[in-house]
């Protein structure tokens, strides 16, 4: 057996400790009128701090799962069942054809810039287009986890790095509510890539990178390519359990045979690593590729005038176009797949490289 390293998780906090970091939630002066009440609250999330409530309620397995009498989260039970129904609608020919849209941009005129984003309108060409040719459209923001309110995507704990069959699938690692790590968006959002026909990421470039809220959600989409759908395989987080199983693990691919495309757009560099990045991922993933047009990467007034930068989209049309065409270039995609004329020439090739 592999050796679980064990070591660098820190103690527990003490009850002084808590207290200080549960009421600064309540800093605004408006809460001093129920300060009798929030001691009472505070004392049950101590208590559930204490004895680590995880997953508080809870379902036994049933048929079906390696262990039927294991204890599964309640939360992560139905998540697992929308995805198998999503699937299943996905997979219907009778089912619309259906793109998801995903503005990774974090502006928008609710929160502090004040002003809507590029990309988002970029989106919405994207959108226009898709609907005018029959598509179904899911346009994902994520600028919403900078003005939602309680809206989150928790950051990815990396029990892949520990063996595959601990990352569960979909995450079972949120919600922890003995930690405060709940309103986790991530059970919507996979349902949503389920339900897709193909993917359009439309992203700015923030410091050569993609923005932080578009990595938040890619890092806990790593379970959708080799994740463990049946988390009582490991009894929940069972390290041991986890390693022994890895040694035969076919690391299924969970949402391979989706088309995608990528608008990738700066204003002074960093857009091709970026752009790249993104295809290298989703090739990865087994998404496929919708052709040279459906990958595009441009600045918008280089160098130009951050305060005239949508002026300076209005006036490039050709850009507006580009990215309508990278639209109809996934929607062909999507449709050659649907009619069975869309063959990977690798795509009966075994991988001999599993990992």
């Amino acid at each position: 057996m592999t050796i679980v390293r064990k070591g660098q998780a820190p103690a527990k906090l003490d009850r002084n400790e808590f207290h200080l970091r549960f009421m600064r939630k309540f800093y605004d002066p408006a809460y001093g009128e129920v300060g009798k009440e929030l001691a009472a609250v505070e004392e049950v999330a101590w208590k559930t701090y204490v004895e680590s409530h995880k997953a508080p309620v809870t379902v036994k397995a049933g048929p079906g799962f390696a262990d039927p009498d294991y204890d599964l989260s309640v939360e992560w039970k139905e998540a697992h069942d929308r995805l198998l129904a999503a699937e299943a609608r996905q997979k219907d020919p009778a089912t619309r054809r259906r793109i998801l849209l995903i503005n990774a941009s974090a502006r928008n005129d609710g929160s502090c810039p004040s002003e809507i984003s590029k990309t988002w309108r970029l989106a919405r060409l994207c959108e226009d287009l898709l609907q005018g040719e029959g598509f179904e459209t899911d346009l994902l923001d994520l600028s919403l986890l900078t003005s939602d309110y309680e809206r989150r995507i928790h950051p990815c704990k990396a029990c892949v790095s520990t063996a595959m069959p601990l990352c569960h699938w979909p995450c079972s690692c949120y919600p922890n509510h003995s930690l405060n790590q709940d309103n986790d968006w991530m059970n919507e959002i996979y349902e949503r890539w389920v339900s897709a026909h193909g993917v359009i990421i439309l992203t700015p470039t923030y410091w050569y990178q993609t923005p932080a809220v578009l990595k938040l959600m890619i890092d806990r989409l790593v379970c959708a390519d080799g994740g463990n759908p049946d988390p009582s395989s490991t009894h929940g987080k069972k390290p041991e359990e986890a390693k022994e199983l890895e040694k035969d693990w076919d690391y299924p691919k969970h949402l391979a045979g989706r088309a995608y495309g990528l608008v990738v757009h700066g204003d002074v560099a960093g857009i091709e690593p970026t752009r790249r990045s993104l295809s290298d991922w989703l090739d990865w993933m087994g998404f496929i590729d919708a052709g040279f047009q459906s990958q595009l990467d441009r600045y918008v007034g280089y160098y130009e005038s951050y305060a005239e930068s949508h002026d300076t989209l209005d006036r490039d049309t050709g850009f507006q176009e580009e990215v309508r065409n990278v639209a109809r270039a996934v929607a062909n995609t999507v449709r050659l797949i649907q009619d069975g004329k869309m063959v990977r020439p690798d795509a009966k090739l075994k991988n001999p490289r599993q990992k």
